[in-house]
């Protein structure tokens, strides 16, 4: 019974630590992984994703569901809406995370959270992304720049007045100077297309 209990305290301490883990995580460690639902039906943890577990009394941000996507698809970067909303400079309050795979990569069924999968390639992939440490874990985001030629390259999706109000409260909020919407521009190639806008703003 010693040696279960230690286990225990190893599985709770490395989720107080990591924040969430998955059972495969554990066997690395030498736990078994049914140890998660042990807990589960405990009640000392919850099930934040499939196949993802957090202690039930984990410090929790308003960006949980971020975190969860993130740690799910770990080959994602949050774009769009998602992007818009972390950075604060948008009214918009996305129902989904989006999250951007190049375009061959598999994306796996997620149903908690939900999320909205949209495909990238070359640098408009790869160029201007942060990391943030949230809630323990990594989070890649998109500048706050990139994600504004984005609405403009993805307007379709998520409708143009998206676009200019991202466009409006960035500037007005003085939260990326001309030239480096010129450089996201340039990555998404909406230069020809957001040269009108941005021209009005100055």
């Amino acid at each position: 019974m010693r040696h279960v209990e230690s286990k225990m305290d190893l599985l709770r301490l490395l989720l107080r630590e990591r924040g969430a883990l998955r059972p495969r995580q554990l066997v690395e460690r030498g736990i078994p992984g049914d140890y998660l639902d042990r807990l589960y039906r405990r009640g000392e943890v919850e099930r934040i994703g499939r196949g993802l577990y957090a202690l039930s009394d984990a410090d929790v941000t308003e960006h949980h569901s971020l975190v969860a996507a993130c740690r799910l698809i770990p080959r994602g970067v949050v774009c769009l809406i998602s992007a818009l909303s972390f950075h604060g400079i948008t009214t918009q309050v996305p129902h989904d995370v989006w999250l951007a795979l190049p375009n061959k990569a598999w994306a796996p069924h997620v149903e908690n959270p939900q999320v909205r999968v949209v495909r990238y390639s070359g640098t408009a992939l790869t160029e201007m992304i942060e990391e943030h440490e949230v809630e323990k874990a990594r989070v890649r985001v998109y500048t706050i720049a990139k994600t504004v030629a984005d609405c403009f390259k993805f307007r379709n999706a998520v409708g143009l007045n998206v676009a200019l109000e991202a466009l409006r409260d960035c500037w007005r909020g003085r939260r990326a100077t001309m030239d480096q919407l010129m450089a996201a521009a340039r990555v998404c190639r909406m230069e020809n297309v957001m040269r009108p806008y941005l021209e009005s703003l100055v």
